[in-house]
């Protein structure tokens, strides 16, 4: 069945031009089913966004803001912020019903190089070094237990790491219910220990413990780079926000729950984050915050001895639920692209028995665990980071260029065009504020990344040279079997 179907698709693929599938509102016929309701939206996005983030560094904004009140108005300003961009991709989203993020928004705006560039960078970089990320850091927490007093080996902690990528894709591979039902339980779970943070602080205020909210904005950094850096560290926090729109074509009445999802989901968060800023500062003061190697910890350990056990546990929960939200909405970017003959064809197929997207979700876990090998991921996810938002900035642009060109397109959702004005300006900003306050090497090369490539583009994509297709063909052919995948427009039976 699967030789039958490759051959049969063969003579489509070497007629299909390039850009030309996607130049239509209508989403292409595939075989994914619509499984995701809006709690499991809700729960995609705060289970996505409230990682490891908010339990081990938010010394980072506090680092920047140099004082509580403006650490607090920076966490609150991020949500507004990360809430007005949701609602922008959200008109997205139900004006472009397709899967794949913003890849598909700047094919529809600006053409293919964009979106091929958009997908480069993504697919090789920015999502998986950032699931290798949150993988190493639950590695870190779930491993802590067993070496008391020193820091667990870095051999422990990567085949820890490797065995949860394992275990998300397979799952993620397997089904997109067990994905979802796995996302809602871990999302429960992390709510849990964020509701004991947040209850425990409400406990210490209603006790008195005020005393490190006097003067809260005493010492602040009031400067254009320290605020700048402040919430570039915030809004790295808060990513996730767009990630729904990864899996638009999953969704059970996308018009109703895309924007719902985002409403409730997001502000959920923000009131969060701030809430569990404030029961930190409620036990430590803003020395004591920027001197802790993993916030959180300190919290259990002052507050909830003997059972602070409780805090590694769920933080090890909330990072494994942050991982496999970015793997099940990841894997769609990697089978949009594949649709589109941006990437390998194979990458488009989808499991016959299973129906979800494995080849793409399984490409996606192998280029993570190999993410995982180098010493220190940090730098190389501080060095690609503001990549994201120059493609965040783009996107929303493509948003107000729409309004314009594609006139004729439904907006079942239409927000007030100031919104994506004042996006497009805050990601102007994001992009320019560490090149301005620290300029390093590092940036100039993730903007050579970058446009290297369209060198790949202008080889594979755009000129189709036949020997890579010679070469890839008889591998297709023969995962396709192995795998039993066939091509998203192919019925199943």
């Amino acid at each position: 069945m699967g030789e039958e179907s490759l051959r049969k698709r063969k003579g489509e693929d070497n007629k299909k031009e390039d850009g030309q599938s996607i130049q239509s509102h209508e989403p292409q016929t595939t075989n994914l089913q619509k499984q995701v309701g809006l709690i499991s939206g809700i729960c995609m996005i705060v289970g996505t966004i409230i990682g490891s983030g908010i339990f081990v560094s938010p010394k980072s904004v506090l680092a920047n803001a140099g004082a509580v009140g403006p650490c607090l108005t920076i966490w609150a300003a991020c949500g507004v912020l990360a809430t007005l961009g949701a609602l922008c991709f959200a008109e997205l989203g139900t004006m472009i019903t397709k899967s794949g993020g913003e890849y598909p928004y700047l094919m529809e705006a600006f053409g293919p190089i964009p979106a091929f560039l958009f997908s480069w960078t993504s697919l090789l970089v920015t999502k998986p070094s950032s699931f290798a990320i949150i993988c190493l850091s639950f590695a870190e927490y779930a491993s802590a237990p067993f070496y008391p007093g020193c820091d667990p080996p870095q051999a422990v902690i990567k085949c820890l790491a490797a065995a949860a990528i394992v275990v998300i894709t397979t799952v993620n591979s397997l089904s997109v219910n067990l994905g979802t039902y796995l996302q809602n339980f871990l999302t429960a779970a992390k709510m849990i220990i964020v509701t004991i943070i947040i209850v425990s602080g409400i406990v210490l205020l209603a006790q008195g413990k005020t005393e490190n909210f006097e003067d809260s904005f005493k010492d602040s950094k009031i400067s254009i780079s320290s605020l700048g850096l402040a919430f570039y560290n915030g809004l790295w926090a808060y990513d996730g926000w767009n990630q729904l729109n990864y899996i638009t074509e999953e969704l059970k009445n996308p018009y109703r729950n895309l924007p719902l999802s985002i409403i409730i989901g997001i502000p959920l968060v923000t009131v969060c984050y701030v809430l569990i800023n404030i029961s930190y500062f409620t036990v430590m003061t803003s020395t004591e915050l920027l001197q802790s190697q993993a916030v959180a910890v300190t919290f259990g350990d002052r507050v909830l001895y003997p059972a602070s056990w409780i805090v590694p546990l769920f933080v090890a929960f909330s990072t494994i639920g942050s991982a496999n939200g970015s793997c099940f909405t990841a894997g769609r970017l990697v089978y949009v692209a594949g649709r589109e003959g941006h990437m390998l064809k194979l990458l488009s197929y989808i499991s016959v028995k299973r129906l979800t997207p494995a080849p793409a979700i399984i490409f996606y876990g192998v280029i993570t665990i190999i993410y995982i090998i180098p010493g220190d991921i940090n730098a190389l996810i501080n060095y690609f980071s503001f990549a994201v938002w120059i493609f965040y900035g783009l996107t929303v642009f493509a948003l107000i260029v729409m309004r314009f060109t594609r006139k004729e397109l439904r907006r079942p959702i239409r927000i007030p065009i100031i919104i994506p004005v004042v996006v497009t300006l805050v990601s102007i900003l994001l992009v320019l504020a560490p090149i301005i306050t620290a300029p390093e090497w590092a940036y100039l090369y993730c903007v050579l990344f970058i446009l290297s490539g369209l060198i790949v583009y202008v080889l594979f994509v755009h000129c189709k040279f036949n020997w890579p297709q010679k070469i890839s063909e008889p591998i297709t052919m023969h995962l396709q079997m192995l795998m039993e995948v066939v091509p998203p427009e192919e019925e199943t039976e």
